[in-house]
């Protein structure tokens, strides 16, 4: 099936910068790492407007456009702000505390196992396809998996501890 480079974009571009969001954090480094992935894609996709699915293609670009990321931030700021809204049903406050508490923790882990519990959870791809995505092994994935949640257990768990000794000082 052969796709223009705009029919792609038009069709998948929502979705592409979707993906980088939830990789990212961070809706403006979203835009730039797919802007830049499109970028050089469209000066190659004669080879790849053949390929029957070339999202896997595209997103094994944003993920290493965004671990191999030279913008890194200066600061340690954690970005809070609200994800691009998606769907037409409004939010509420338990969401948006429960959503900026996700991306507060997310933003703590390493790259790789970011992009590792994003795949997972986000694309819901398995082990074997974003071993390929970010070109390691199917353990590694799993390794990083793990050592990933098992942060997010202890910065949960963390958190929780400080939350109620702030309670209880009150």
């Amino acid at each position: 099936m052969e796709h223009s480079f705009e029919e792609y974009v038009t069709a998948r571009g929502q979705g592409l910068l979707r993906f980088a969001f939830v990789l990212s954090g961070d809706h403006h480094l979203a835009e730039d790492i797919v802007q830049e992935v499109l970028a050089r894609l469209h000066i190659r996709w004669h080879r790849l407007e053949h390929i029957e699915q070339p999202d896997a293609y595209v997103r094994r670009a944003i993920v290493r456009e965004y671990l191999g990321s030279r913008r890194r931030r200066a600061s340690r700021e954690i970005v809070l702000a609200d994800p691009v809204k998606f769907a037409a049903e409004p939010d509420l406050s338990n969401e948006h505390a429960a959503r900026d508490e996700t991306w507060r923790l997310l933003a703590q882990l390493p790259r790789p196992q970011r992009a590792v519990l994003v795949l997972r959870f986000y694309e819901d791809l398995p082990d074997a396809t974003i071993a390929e995505i970010l070109g390691c092994t199917q353990v590694t994935v799993r390794v990083r998996a793990s050592r990933g949640l098992a942060r997010l257990r202890d910065l949960t768990s963390s958190h929780a501890l400080t939350s109620l000794a702030a309670r209880g000082n009150r």
